[in-house]
């Protein structure tokens, strides 16, 4: 039986390959990737594991699509073996309900500070203009991946309906800070604001995706434009005819 090369010699083997990795990945992030593939202890723990794993498995999706890209293709992105990969997410749902479960806790500290300022339209656009132009495209590409793979796969399609119950109740305690404030009209329907606000920022999402001309400082002035005159009250909802009750 021949003998095993040290995990250092091995790594410094390793390292002279480093030129072979795609250029988004990191010095480090090829350094702890290795690591985990030799089952070497480094700094972070299982926290930071993970959290790279999420940023791999996002690249991945955006590289393969949602539906094709398979877990060997996240364990490649993050350099570790699936075997270790598996240790962390055992399933790509898994690792989309990570995804998920990430960005409710930036969501919640988003609508945390938002409710603390004191002009919550003007705090709105700074967290519009950070997720919507601020973001690469294909962060949006990928979002729209995961809502395509809703329409098929029902796990995926249960945390997608949980993170929309989660925004729509997040901005609607938003709508309700505001009329305590004096900065929404006392008569505006909560519900409704939140409807129509998560309604045109998922049309804004879409559009980013796929449109090579998608003018963003003017799409943002229409969205955040709407939404003031939403605030104050201008915007009411149509009854439908059909209905009964007039239009």
């Amino acid at each position: 039986m021949g003998l095993r090369s040290p995990p250092f010699v091995t790594l410094r083997l390793a390292c002279a390959q480093i030129r072979t990795y795609e250029n988004e990945r990191s010095f480090s992030g090829v350094i702890v990737g290795f690591a985990e593939t030799q089952n070497l202890d480094l700094p972070g723990g299982d926290a930071d594991r993970r959290s790279r794993i999420l940023e791999a498995a996002e690249r991945a999706f955006v590289r393969h699509g949602f539906h094709a890209t398979t877990m060997q293709h996240v364990a490649a992105e993050a350099a570790m073996s699936p075997g270790n990969l598996y240790r962390y997410f055992r399933s790509k749902e898994a690792i989309v309900e990570g995804l998920c479960e990430r960005d409710q806790r930036e969501r919640a500290k988003a609508f945390a500070a938002f409710a603390e300022t004191g002009d919550i339209i003007s705090a709105m656009a700074v967290g519009l203009r950070k997720n919507l132009l601020g973001k690469p495209r294909e962060k949006m590409q990928m979002i729209l991946e995961i809502w395509a793979e809703a329409g098929r796969n029902p796990a995926i399609a249960e945390m997608c309906g949980s993170i929309d119950d989660n925004v729509r109740a997040g901005l609607i305690r938003l709508v309700e800070v505001a009329k305590s404030k004096g900065q929404a009209s006392p008569e505006l329907d909560a519900e409704f604001a939140a409807r129509l606000m998560i309604t045109m920022v998922v049309g804004l999402f879409k559009r980013r995706a796929h449109e090579l001309d998608f003018d963003g400082e003017n799409e943002l002035a229409l969205a955040l434009g709407t939404f003031a005159a939403l605030f104050e009250g201008k915007i009411q909802p149509l009854r439908a005819a059909g209905r009964g009750e007039g239009v």
